[in-house]
């Protein structure tokens, strides 16, 4: 009996050191974060798409609580939502230029001849590998849609000719499809 006593009593003794250490190191490495970081980034639209800069609408966030970035940077948020943004933190909204997506190519299937018929994954990707894809010329777009499916705002569509076609209003210079496009166009 004297040993379940002689344990529990270790046990305990163990558990509230313990327990103490944690409290002071919970006091002691706190962080303190500005609450007005939260508030700004539920105004922005959680796309986390990089057009402003940074890697994420949280780091852009903090930007913009720390006066290091204007409101305007975010494309993809509305007018509206960039100027709620500058009205809480009390700053100007700022400007950024109007950036979009530009094809490099103009080689759809009524210009360039395949020297090849690809017959694969549906994937620009996948046809690169396959010694740069079906089309005469290297450097061409390859048609398959990598673009068009990644683009979160739904900004790209692929015409007749096999060929990507950017809505300016709609494109928010993300970047995502020029990096998943192999040929970089």
């Amino acid at each position: 009996m004297t040993l379940f006593i002689t344990s529990v009593t270790a046990l305990g003794g163990l558990t509230v050191l313990l327990a103490i250490i944690l409290i002071f190191a919970n006091k002691k490495l706190f962080v303190y974060e500005d609450p007005r970081i939260d508030v700004v980034e539920d105004m922005l639209p959680h796309a986390n798409c990089g057009a402003c800069g940074f890697p994420g609408c949280r780091p852009f966030a903090e930007a913009l609580v720390k006066s290091e970035a204007l409101p305007g940077k975010c494309t993809v948020s509305s007018d509206e939502g960039r100027e709620s943004i500058a009205k809480y933190l009390g700053v100007d909204v700022g400007s950024a230029e109007k950036i979009v997506a530009r094809l490099a190519c103009a080689g759809g299937i009524n210009v360039a001849r395949n020297r090849a018929k690809y017959e694969g994954m549906n994937s620009c990707r996948a046809a690169a590998v396959v010694t740069g894809g079906g089309k005469g010329c290297f450097w061409g777009c390859l048609g398959l849609a990598d673009c068009e499916v990644s683009c979160d705002f739904g900004a790209i569509t692929m015409n007749k000719f096999s060929l990507p076609v950017v809505d300016e209003a709609k494109c928010t210079a993300c970047n995502d499809c020029v990096e998943v496009c192999p040929k970089g166009l």
